[in-house]
């Protein structure tokens, strides 16, 4: 039997998985022990520093355990203390560092023992997540982006830092902080912020990246900390900026990725060889995150692995929620079991999980597990959310083809799609149908690909394609600005979970890149002279999320709550519209009833609104959301008629 089929089948999880919660290096009592899993190991050397750079002071060899956890201990706190290991496999040494650390030095490669206490900002211990309220309006942000522009009002030192969003604690905030506070969303979905290997720390700052390069899973990312030599800093700016975020009101969501590491040659594979990761038929690894590996999600240590550093960050850091990258990658198994512990541990729901419902190729399965892709939709519970690709690509086009429109910028044949993604696409028309919205996640636009300014003006100003200068992509287009509007009009009265790229609301534009993970800042930060640049669009979002919390039929995840969308028109090319019931009983609906209309095309289209009970007003049109005016009464008989501007749409309730 070949090292990849004994891993691949059970005998070796059956013989050697530790359910113990105690593995890396814990600080209790006064006392530290080192714990690490390493089945495979002909010796482990754990070996000590005074910093992240010297000589070791000391070198101890492990004691061998039950189930190939090998151990030390040390009869005396040593918080602040580096280390790593020495692993013998197979006759040969590799140096590693500990896959469950919490904390380390500069570039991470060496670990900290860190005494989780000591790193706790004042009051963080009392920390309240904000409470639960009817919608999750969701900002996808990069810690980088939101404060590295000199116009973002944090001081220098601290731009693109945890710290900027502590700035102004007690006093008045910075641009970048009331901007977010007033703006009206509930939860900040943060890009990764656990420790990769892409950035070097050292460096001084000018350098950027995504953050999709996973090294330390349980650290902080060093690059955002005022220090990254001293593991205790990190840790604990890292906990202030959430504390900040929960003083705001604001959930944390944690942009996790589990699927894939920086480097096949990471603490996980020295530990134990070949077990942690795919590989094909012939021994290589597989390749479905296109990043170069696949984690083998599916085996028992794999599965513990995640899990446990998922409840990791929900307790030691007060997270709220996760975003899983390339989810399909991981398997409908594992994400149930999260949702399970989570909620037993911190209340049915309370941490919201959702992930991308797709992976970049295919990967070998462990045998009776199965992908969470969406069209297993079925199979996943209905508090493990996804991504709607089909909403995003039906309202503004397809997303790898720059010059392909939807809906809003001059597609054709997508009203039937449109009126469909209305419902979560729970009444067909897409390749699943989901359990209800609840996991349906609507968006037009986060990091990937096109900005949703970009792929407007790419569309609908295509004589601009042979010269992307930066002043085609910067001046306002009022012809963009509407579609934009309509783009947000339209997810913004989908019913699911909605989730906004950060600077969307201003008109964000990278220059029309649409790869930037990697580029300089100067392209990705937020300009935030573009907040009274485009204050018109920011207007139009903040009354958008307003009123969106007050609709309950479209922020209803019940499974039945498509039925709450009637009478589906199509009126003609560009044209549809459609009814919602909007009573609740626990929320007090201002409106019984409500009336939208969606009009992509270049002329002005006039309605008259459903005869009943009660008077229309007009709650939002294309220029204006979460306006209140009485409906014109139309040729006299009482009732109502409305004019829907081209390229616009229209909410009315009554």
């Amino acid at each position: 039997m070949t090292e990849r089929a004994f891993f691949s089948g059970k005998e070796f999880d059956k013989r050697f998985r530790y359910d113990g919660k105690d593995l890396g290096a814990l600080c209790r009592g006064g006392r530290t022990s080192f714990k690490v899993w390493s089945p495979l190991a002909e010796g482990l050397t754990l070996r000590l520093y005074r910093d992240d750079s010297s000589a070791a002071f000391l070198e101890k060899e492990m004691e061998p355990g039950k189930r190939g956890v090998w151990q030390a201990e040390f009869p005396e706190s040593l918080h602040g203390v580096y280390y790593d290991y020495l692993v013998k496999n197979q006759g040969k040494e590799v140096t590693s560092a500990d896959p469950y650390a919490v904390s380390c030095g500069c570039n991470g490669a060496r670990s900290m023992v860190t005494d989780l206490r000591l790193t706790d900002p004042p009051g963080f211990r009392g920390d309240e997540r904000p409470a639960a309220g009817e919608e999750c309006i969701i900002y996808e942000l990069h810690i980088k982006d939101f404060s590295y522009d000199a116009g973002s009002g944090v001081p220098e030192e601290h731009r693109g830092k945890y710290k900027a969003f502590a700035a102004g604690d007690g006093q008045e905030l910075p641009v970048c902080m009331k901007h977010l506070t007033e703006l009206g969303v509930t939860h900040v979905q943060l890009m990764p912020f656990f420790d990769y290997a892409s950035i070097d720390e050292s460096g001084d700052g000018s350098r950027f990246n995504w953050g999709y390069d996973p090294l330390n899973y349980n650290v902080p990312e060093g690059s955002y900390a005022t220090d990254v030599r001293d593991g205790t800093v990190r840790v604990r700016e890292c906990k202030e900026m959430i504390q900040a975020l929960h003083r705001c009101g604001l959930g944390v969501i944690m942009d996790v990725v589990y699927n894939h590491t920086y480097s096949g040659d990471s603490w996980l594979e020295r530990m134990v060889p070949g077990y942690y990761y795919r590989h094909r038929k012939d021994g290589s690894l597989s390749d479905g995150s296109a990043c170069g590996n696949d984690i083998a999600v599916g085996r028992a240590m794999v599965d513990n692995y995640i899990a446990d550093s998922v409840r990791y960050w929900v307790r030691e850091y007060h997270v709220d929620g996760f975003r899983f990258d390339l989810m399909g990658l991981l398997t409908v198994e594992l994400m149930n079991r999260i949702r399970r512990e989570l909620d037993e541990e911190f209340g049915p729901g309370r941490i919201l999980l959702y992930g991308e419902p797709w992976r970049a190729g295919e990967s070998p399965m462990e045998r009776g597990t199965h992908p969470a892709l969406k069209e297993n939709a079925g199979l996943l519970d209905e508090g493990v959310g996804f991504f709607s690709d089909d909403t995003r690509d039906t309202i503004k086009g397809h997303v790898f083809h720059g010059e392909v429109p939807g809906f809003v910028n001059g597609g054709r044949g997508l009203e039937d799609q449109i009126l469909h993604a209305v419902t979560g696409w729970r009444d067909g028309g897409a390749s699943i149908v989901p359990k209800s919205c609840r996991q349906v996640v609507n968006y037009v636009s986060v990091h990937d690909n096109f900005t949703l300014w970009d792929k407007l003006v790419l569309t609908m100003h295509k004589e601009l394609r042979q010269h992307c200068w930066e002043t085609d992509f910067t001046s306002r287009y009022e012809d963009v600005l509407a579609a934009n509007r309509l783009a947000a009009f339209i997810y913004f009265t989908c019913q699911g979970n909605l989730l906004m790229q950060a600077g969307e609301e201003f008109g964000r534009t990278k220059l029309g890149e649409d790869n930037s993970y990697r580029s300089a800042p100067e392209i990705n930060m937020l300009r935030w002279s573009q907040v009274e640049d485009f204050g018109d669009l920011v207007a139009y979002y903040k009354g958008l999320i307003h009123l969106r919390k007050r609709l309950p039929g479209l922020c209803d995840k019940a499974p039945s709550a498509f039925r709450r969308i009637k009478d589906q028109k199509v009126w003609g090319p560009g044209v549809v519209s459609f009814r919602v019931d909007n009573r609740s009983s626990s929320q007090g609906g201002e409106w019984d009833e409500l009336c939208v209309v969606y009009n992509a095309s270049d002329e002005a289209f006039s309605m008259e609104l459903p005869e009943g009970r009660g008077l229309w007003e007009v709650l939002a049109d294309g220029r204006e959301a979460d306006c209140r005016r009485p409906a014109e009464a139309a040729g006299g008989f009482g009732c109502a008629e409305v004019v829907v501007e081209a390229r616009s749409g229209m909410l009315a309730g009554r």
